[in-house]
This record gives C-alpha cells, sequence and structure tokens, in this order.
C-alpha cells in the first residue's frame, strides 16, 4: 500500500481540486472511524437516537420526535437519507414515508455535529450527546424559537430512550464573530472562551450530516490568513458556499481566555479533581507558550494534511495526553505526570486489572493497555486505581494532596499569569478573588478547621467497624489524645496499628470522621475511653448531633457568600463531652437532691456543672471548625467568642446545645442555651453589659458588638467596685436569672434608666445602706447612720441639686437634655413570711430646700502632676489649703463646732461641689461628684470627731 504524500495547499500557487476532495475525504474517513466508536459504544437503543438525528432534523411528520409543528424549520443542507435509515423511521412510525424535496428548496439547519466525549477513549456509559444544530443565519426569531422547541422535544424523546441529549442551536453567522449563547456545553463557563471553546470542537467534533466545517481546508500555515484563503476558496469555486460551513479559525487565542478557561476548571476540580486536572493542565501549557500558543486543534489540523490519520493517537484525549507528556517531561516533572496517567486511566475507566465482561477487549481497553505498559505500569498499579470505589481513608489522604497541590498550583500560575501581562479578562478580578477563596475554604488548613479529604477522590469513606481509643500523648504521658482506628481493636492491640486520625480532642476528631463520611449509621464504633467518662450512649448521641446539624453533603455555597468575609450559619455547642460533672457523686453512688438546681451554681457548694464546651461552627463558605474550651472559665471564653463572631448585620447562625454526660445533662444543655440566648437578646435589644454569676464569682460583660470582653471579680464588694466605675455614656445592664440570689443589688441593678439619678436606701438598724444609680447608669454605695428617713436623704437630696445646677451652668443651653436629670428615691422592704424582698417608690425629701441648713461648698481643682488642691467654704467663709495647708480639715471642723449649740459632733454633709477644674469638666457624671463628696465628708467628719 503506498502512502498518500502529505497535501499542500497554496492559494498564491494554485489549489488542485483533487487535493481538496482528498483532504475533505481525509476528514470524513476519520470521522467515521469516530462515529462507529461512538455508536458501537452505545446500547441498541441509543444507537437508534443517533441514528435518526440527521432524519428528524432534515423533515417534519407529525408522527415522528420532535415534530413542532409544519412551519418548523427543516431540511439538512446536502442530506439524503438512505433505505436503512428510511427503514429505521418507518419501524418507529409505519405510516411516515419519506418524500424527497424536489428543485432547491431552502435548507435551514446547515450542519449535524456530535462534541464531547462521544467516539474517545474516554467515552463510558453514563456519556451524554451534545449536539450543535448549526441553523441557517436567515432564520427569523419565530422560527429560532420553534426550532428551540423542536430540539426540546427532541431531548425528551432521547431521554425515554436512555439518551441523555443535548441540543444547543448555533448560528454560524454570529458564531464566527464570537457572538454566541453563553453556555454552549456543560464544560463551557460562558461566553469567556469562544477561542478554546473552537479549539475543543475542532478536535472531538463528529459530524453527523450537512455541511463540512471550511477550517478543514486551511493549511496551519495559512491560518493566521483564515480569511484571505477563504475567500480565495470559495470566490474561485475551489469549494462551493453551500458545501462548507464557517465558524471561524484558531490564528490567535486572548490570553483572558486561558484565565477563563483555568478559574473554570479550577471550580470544577474543587468537586472533581480527577476530572479537571487534565484540562487545567493543557491551559496551562496554553498560557505558557503565549504570545505564540499553538492549539491542539492545530496540530491534529496538521496531522491529517500530513497523512497520520491514526484513530488511536488522533483521539481526542490521547492528543491531549500527549502534549502534557512532551511538556512535564521538558520540564522534568516527573510527579505531576504520574498523576496526569493516573487522571487518564480514571478517566477511561476500563478496568485493566480484570478480564472484559464479554471477554473481547474494546478499542479503549487496548490502546490503555498499550499506554500503561510505556508508562511501565504492572497489575499491582492496575489493581490500585482499579479499586478506586473502595478507596478508604489513606488511599485518598495520599492522592488528595497531589490533587490539591495541582489545584493550587494552577491558580498561582492563573494569578502571575495575569498580573504579568495585565490581563482584561471579566473573571480577572472580582471572579478570580472569588475562585480564590472557594481553594482557600475547600483545602486551606487552619487552626480548628476540619479538613475535608475526599473531593470528588472516592465515592464512599465510611468504615464498617471502627475502634475509638483515648490514648497517652506521645509529646506528654501526662496528657490524653483520641484515636481513629479501622476495624475493631481490643485491649491494647491498638498499639500495634496506625490509626486513621488523631486529634487532641474527641469532637475534633468526630467532625472530622462525620465531615468526611468515614462514620455513617451503618458504622459499629468500639470505644476505649481511657480516663475519659465516655459510654455508648453518650458517643451515639454525639454522633447523631454532628449528623443532625452538619447533614451531608453540604449546601453549595453561591457566588454571593464568598463576596463577604465568612460568617458562622450554623453552631453546635457539646457540654461535657466525655465528662461527668459530679463524677465522684457516680462513683460512689450518690444520688444529690437540692433546692438549688442551677447548673453554674448546683447544691449547697454552688457546684459548676459546666466543665467544657466543643464548639461546633459550619460557616457561610462551608469550613466547619471546632473550638476546645476546659479552663475553669469555659463557658464564659465560649459565650465571648461566639458573640465575637457574630456577622454585624443579617441574620444569626442557628444555635443547638447539646449535652449527653451522665448527671443532669438536659438540665445542663437547657441552662447554656438559655443563657447563650438571653445575652444574643440583651444585645440585641442595645443593653451593653451583662452580670453573671457562677459559684461565688462575678462576671460583667461587656457587650459591644465585635468586641466582647468579660472581667471576673470575687464576692459583693468586688463587684460594687466594678460597677462604680465610670461610664461613657449610659450603659444599660441586664443580670442572669440566678445572679445575685437573696442580694439587694438583685433590685437594684435592673431599674437604671438614662436621665435619671435613683437612690436606693435600706435600713438596717442603726444605719442604712445607701445605693446610687447615676445618670450613666453607674453604681455608688454608702453606708450611713440612720435616725430617719429625713434626716438620710435630705442632705444627699440637697447635695443632687446643686451638681444639677452645676451641670447645667457648664454646658450650652442648646446641649442641656429636653429635662432636668430626674431623682428618683425607692426603700428596699425586707422579705416577710409569704413575701419576697421589695422595691417602694418613695417621694423625695419634703421641704429639702426650704429649711434652714449649713452650707459646706468644696472647690476641686487639680494642677500639674495631677496634684488635687481642696477650698472649702463654710456658710461662704474660705477654707483653703493655700492658708492651712495640712490642717485644712480640722480648721474646717473647729469653725463648725464653734457654730453649733454645745459643739455637738453630729455628722457634717457637703451640700454643694464644684469640679470644673478636673479632668473632664462639665462631662464629669453624677458618680464623680458622690465619690468626692464621700470622701471629702469622711475627712471632715473625721476631723469634727478629733477635734
Amino acid at each position: 500500500m503506498i502512502r498518500q504524500p502529505h497535501i499542500h495547499l497554496d492559494i498564491d500557487e494554485g489549489i488542485d481540486r483533487k487535493e481538496l476532495a482528498r483532504l475533505r475525504g481525509r476528514f470524513l474517513s476519520l470521522n467515521q472511524t469516530r462515529l462507529q466508536r461512538a455508536s458501537s459504544a452505545l446500547s441498541t437503543r441509543q444507537q437508534l437516537v443517533l441514528r435518526l438525528l440527521p432524519l428528524l432534523f432534515h423533515v417534519n411528520h407529525p408522527l415522528l420526535p420532535g415534530y413542532v409543528s409544519a412551519s418548523t424549520p427543516a431540511g439538512l443542507s446536502g442530506f439524503e437519507p438512505d433505505d436503512d435509515l428510511l427503514a429505521e423511521a418507518q419501524r418507529l412510525t409505519r405510516s411516515f414515508s419519506y418524500k424527497p424535496r424536489r428543485g432547491n428548496p431552502p435548507q435551514p439547519i446547515q450542519a449535524l455535529f456530535l462534541m464531547g466525549s462521544l467516539g474517545t477513549v474516554a467515552q463510558a456509559e453514563e456519556s451524554d450527546l451534545d449536539l450543535w444544530v448549526c441553523h441557517s443565519p436567515e432564520l427569523s426569531t419565530a422560527e429560532v424559537t420553534e426550532l428551540q422547541r423542536k430540539c426540546q422535544l427532541l431531548e425528551a424523546w432521547a431521554s425515554s430512550q436512555g439518551t441523555e441529549l443535548h441540543c444547543f442551536l448555533i448560528n454560524p453567522g454570529t458564531f464566527s464573530r464570537e457572538d454566541r449563547e453563553a453556555r454552549l456545553t456543560s464544560d463551557d463557563c460562558g461566553t469567556t472562551q469562544h477561542y478554546l471553546l473552537l479549539d475543543e470542537f475542532y478536535r472531538t467534533a463528529i459530524w453527523l450530516g450537512g455541511r463540512t466545517p471550511l477550517w478543514w481546508l486551511v493549511p496551519v500555515k495559512d491560518e493566521a490568513r483564515y480569511a484571505e484563503f477563504t475567500q480565495a476558496l470559495l470566490s474561485k469555486r475551489f469549494v462551493r458556499a453551500d458545501e462548507v460551513i464557517d465558524l471561524g479559525h484558531l490564528a490567535h487565542i486572548p490570553p483572558s481566555e486561558f484565565i477563563g478557561a483555568g478559574m473554570w476548571q479550577l471550580f470544577k476540580g474543587i468537586h472533581s479533581p480527577f476530572k479537571s486536572v487534565l484540562k487545567l493542565l493543557l491551559t496551562e501549557v496554553y498560557a505558557s507558550e503565549h504570545p505564540n500558543t499553538r492549539c491542539l486543534s492545530l496540530r491534529f489540523k496538521e496531522a491529517v494534511f500530513a497523512n497520520q490519520l491514526d484513530a488511536d493517537e488522533l483521539d481526542p484525549y490521547m492528543v491531549i495526553y500527549r502534549r502534557l507528556e512532551e511538556y512535564l517531561g521538558q520540564r522534568d516533572e516527573q510527579e505531576r505526570l504520574e498523576l496526569v496517567r493516573r487522571c487518564l486511566y480514571l478517566k477511561v475507566g476500563k478496568k485493566l486489572s480484570k478480564p472484559p465482561r464479554n471477554r473481547r477487549k474494546s478499542w479503549q481497553r487496548l490502546l490503555l493497555e498499550r499506554l500503561t505498559a510505556d508508562w511501565h505500569w504492572d497489575q499491582r498499579q492496575w489493581e490500585r486505581l482499579d479499586a478506586r470505589d473502595s478507596w478508604k481513608v489513606r488511599q485518598v489522604q495520599s492522592e488528595r494532596r497531589a490533587l490539591v497541590n495541582e489545584l493550587t498550583y494552577t491558580y498561582r500560575f492563573l494569578a502571575q499569569f495575569a498580573r504579568q501581562l495585565q490581563v482584561a479578562s471579566p473573571l480577572s478580578g472580582r471572579d478570580m478573588g472569588i475562585l480564590g477563596r472557594r481553594l482557600y475554604a475547600a483545602f486551606e488548613r487552619k487552626a480548628g478547621k476540619v479538613e475535608f479529604i475526599n473531593p470528588g477522590i472516592a465515592p464512599d469513606l465510611a468504615e464498617e467497624l471502627l475502634s475509638l481509643v483515648q490514648c497517652p500523648s506521645p509529646e506528654d504521658d501526662q496528657e490524653q489524645q483520641w484515636a481513629l482506628f479501622a476495624g475493631s481493636l481490643a485491649g491494647s492491640e491498638w498499639q500495634d496499628h496506625s490509626p486513621l486520625k488523631r486529634s487532641r480532642h474527641l469532637i475534633e476528631l468526630l467532625a472530622w470522621a462525620q465531615r468526611n463520611g468515614v462514620i455513617d449509621n451503618s458504622s459499629r464504633i468500639a470505644i476505649q475511653p481511657g480516663e475519659s467518662d465516655l459510654n455508648d450512649f453518650e458517643l451515639s448521641n454525639l454522633l447523631g448531633s454532628l449528623q443532625h446539624s452538619f447533614a451531608l453533603p453540604l449546601p453549595e455555597v453561591d457566588d454571593q457568600a464568598l463576596l463577604e468575609p465568612s460568617r458562622p450559619s450554623e453552631v453546635l455547642l457539646l457540654v461535657n463531652v466525655g465528662l461527668d460533672p459530679l463524677r465522684q457523686h457516680s462513683q460512689q453512688n450518690i444520688h444529690m437532691t437540692s433546692e438549688r438546681t442551677d447548673s453554674l451554681g448546683y447544691a449547697g457548694l454552688r457546684e459548676n456543672l459546666v466543665l467544657s464546651l466543643d464548639q461546633v461552627c459550619l460557616n457561610s463558605w462551608n469550613e466547619l471548625q471546632v473550638s476546645r474550651y476546659d479552663s475553669a472559665n469555659a463557658l464564659l471564653d465560649s459565650l465571648r467568642d461566639y458573640l465575637n463572631a457574630l456577622p454585624a448585620s443579617g441574620p444569626a447562625p442557628r444555635l443547638q446545645v447539646r449535652c449527653f454526660c451522665r448527671n443532669r445533662a438536659p438540665a445542663i444543655a437547657r441552662r447554656v442555651e438559655e443563657l447563650f440566648q438571653e445575652v444574643i437578646a440583651c444585645q440585641n435589644s442595645g443593653r451593653s453589659r451583662f452580670l453573671l454569676q457562677i459559684q461565688q464569682r462575678f462576671y460583667l460583660f461587656d457587650l459591644t458588638p465585635g468586641q466582647v470582653s468579660y472581667q471576673a471579680v470575687n464576692g459583693i464588694a468586688a463587684l460594687i467596685s466594678l460597677l462604680g466605675e465610670e461610664q461613657s455614656d449610659f450603659s444599660p445592664l441586664a443580670l442572669d436569672r440566678h445572679a445575685l440570689e437573696g442580694e439587694d443589688l438583685a433590685l437594684i441593678l435592673p431599674q437604671g434608666k438614662p436621665g435619671c439619678v435613683q437612690v436606693f436606701y435600706r435600713r438596717d438598724g442603726e444605719a442604712a445602706e445607701l445605693h446610687v444609680l447615676d445618670e450613666r447608669n453607674a453604681l455608688w454605695r454608702q453606708r450611713l447612720p440612720f435616725r430617719d428617713e429625713q434626716s438620710l436623704l435630705t442632705p444627699l437630696q440637697r447635695f443632687l441639686s446643686s451638681v444639677q445646677q452645676r451641670q447645667s451652668a457648664l454646658k450650652s443651653l442648646s446641649d442641656l437634655p429636653g429635662q432636668p436629670l430626674e431623682l428618683r428615691y425607692y426603700e428596699l422592704l425586707p422579705p416577710l413570711p409569704g413575701r419576697a424582698q421589695s422595691l417602694e417608690r418613695r417621694g423625695a425629701p419634703q421641704q429639702a430646700e426650704r429649711q434652714p441648713y449649713y452650707p459646706v461648698q468644696a472647690i476641686i481643682e487639680q494642677s500639674a502632676g495631677n496634684r488635687r488642691h481642696v477650698t472649702l467654704y463654710c456658710n461662704h467663709r474660705e477654707f483653703s489649703e493655700l492658708e492651712y495647708g495640712t490642717g485644712l480639715f480640722p480648721a474646717v471642723a473647729r469653725h463648725i463646732l464653734a457654730q453649733r449649740e454645745g459643739g455637738q459632733r453630729y455628722p457634717c454633709y457637703i451640700t454643694d461641689l464644684d469640679l470644673s477644674a478636673t479632668p473632664g469638666g462639665a462631662a464629669v457624671e453624677t458618680l464623680h461628684y458622690l465619690r468626692y463628696k464621700a470622701e471629702l465628708e469622711q475627712a471632715l467628719n473625721q476631723a469634727l470627731q478629733e477635734a
């Protein structure tokens, strides 16, 4: 057999029509081989669909599939069905009879092409049919609509025959000008891939009928002068216009397409990396060659011109592989090449470790055997890849490393490519950022994040038998860790096995197993709890809670969520995991009964039953994170971090609290959940502080959004000091319902009100406890002698009235509130039989301003170095440190005693105070006045007693 020579076409020297015919024949011969290969892999019914498609677009018949109306565009250019095809149609519809078209009627359907993996080495049983229906540019909008409806009906009919058909209408007139619909195939990311889509079309398309591509007839060397060459072919009638279809050329591919295509494949690769690696690497090859990119379709065409028509070597996937092999070989990147080979092997899907089902080897299998022999693969390598459906954790983790490395490498390559060329692409800014976040969310490791190890690598990682073991940490024998082993291990057998996963904390390990499907409903788990209190009941419920809160598969993350910072969407709090809060009592088989049932102050010793919290959080980027809190302040730290993670706007995450420990689990979970909800409601209502009591310790939360913090103090005295700190503005305070039980403050603190100074007093024998909440809700307390209400409250009323006058005088009239500060008085009444302690409103002291009194005014000034100077005025007589120095208060005391009948030594009160020369001036709150007042009165009354 004489090999036909390379075909040379040169419009400058003249073209032989026989050469053009021979060239077209080569393409059609190769096309026929591909069509036969495609058909041979289909079922009988699928083959029928494939054979009938040209006829169904050529004729309109009411009883044939796809009929819409007699006016629907029909007629495939140059197509005439043979007798066998007509017989197929008549078996489908007996009343059908074909009538050849007479004359030269219009042929609105110019060509039909199949595109994709059909007819390739990677064709699988589930491969669908992507059909390009190229129609006349002359069709009206109404006719295109009719044709679209016909396509939909044909898709439905094909589906009834077990074939997944997708029809795409192509207008060649607009397509060659890059004006097309956004989606043409399921692998197309839109209009950003026109040339790369065309490249894929030219090397994968199977022609079913109609006109043949004009591109076939243009030599590769003339691709850059495509318009000139094709114009010469048509104008000189080397080919007739009604015999060819022009979809454009591939002389140049804009660099923006490499970014768009790479990003699209990266997006798909996050969930199906094996399927994307080949196309990702091809994009890298193309981009690395820019601006002299020589796409594979040109190599394909060059081979046909050179009469190199080996259908195996020109198989689209083989063409890709050979180019990647060449590229990676030149770069000496053997690991990446091995990954490519594994991806190709899995894509082809022929299990070489097992004999074919029908004992006859398909052409795909024969080709794959030759390839793997060249790769020096053996039976063991085949068996490993053929067992992919049964891969478990270890195999998946090994493969994941290579795949994730490839995906992240490609992302960095594309980002650098875009920066270097300053590529202006619709996908290079916003979408590059979104894709980067998708990759980050899927693969980036960070503290507490549960790693997802199976992005489409294996179908099922579930283990039937597992062992969960608490064991000493190799770092420190005093610390414990958890390990998960495949199989059921007894006693110390685990020491001879390698675990699937180790974690410091149990929930971190269980969340990993649940997220990756290692544990499912059929898994049986043997527990070796070690020093923990974990049992089968608790473990079962922990897993159930994880499965319920984070059901798989997780919902897809949309682009809008990735445009914003991640935010928590689902939070599960697990309390006392593996811990019994009443362990000592359980060991002694003692069941405690007490009226004090609060889980944060249980029984007489007010025990805190919340020992640890594990927070499992799913965020808006589908990242699953686990945080462990097991310090003395576990509950407080967990609450603080939860509040700080809440979004500034938008919906709050769904919160669930669960507890399955041995003692009081439901009550503990309910108490923690109620506390979280109460604090959240408090923050949402605008209250800026929250007081919580655990045992004898108090915790004051500052609820500033995003900056939540807390302070801890021991005892009532320390709490009063903390609540007496100055406030920059009114600061509402909420109390936990169990805080300060039986204390005066439990009634006083919730009464805070802006623009109001409130005085609370309680008689205690010959003394009185006096509390004041000022206009900013700061607390002040003082214990004073008690004779009667009038003598207790009148000096305070006078003082507060003068303070108001001074504060008003120091401000601009425009800055003054509409109403002066309100003064309110309350008496705390002791509990009586059948009545709890209560508050009762009291009126202001009568005649406080009208009764004669001895005025004692103080002026405080602050000089450099924060030194304070006091000047006192007794009935308008001045007593200054300038005159008396350290003897100021004794001098004032002697003067006051001299004014009293018999020198009585009853207490003296400051009736007016000026702080305008201290830091803050007019902004000083009532609390400051009361502090200075108490300090001055203490010094003055002590001097009275000593005078």
